[in-house]
């Protein structure tokens, strides 16, 4: 996990739009509203395989989070554990652009 990637998801949570939560996400991608997900390493296998379905079958890029979903709600300043986010506007974070990057690498 880069610097980087902690200051977009904050950036994301102060000016975008997001879902939390596995069950919100798999529902924005269904109806085609996310752009990107963002899932923690440690996410119930039944939501990820769900995601990651209707991922590709939407060509949105999915972010696997090196972390736990408590570490992820840290991040995202929640007093509670977060599996995972959907990004529908990114705001004024550059988190899109950094996830091609690395899924890139």
């Amino acid at each position: 996990m880069s610097v980087s990637f902690e200051r977009a998801l904050k950036d994301l949570i102060k000016t975008g739009v997001y879902y939390i939560g596995s069950k919100q996400s798999i529902k924005a991608l269904k109806l085609g509203k996310a752009k990107m997900v963002i899932m923690a390493e440690n996410a119930p296998p039944q939501y990820k395989r769900k995601a990651l379905y209707y991922a590709k079958l939407g060509g949105v890029p999915v972010y696997v989070y090196r972390g736990t979903s408590v570490e992820l709600g840290l991040l995202a300043g929640k007093p509670f554990r977060i599996s995972m986010i959907a990004v529908v506007d990114e705001g004024s974070s550059n988190i899109l652009r950094l996830a091609e990057e690395e899924s890139g690498r």
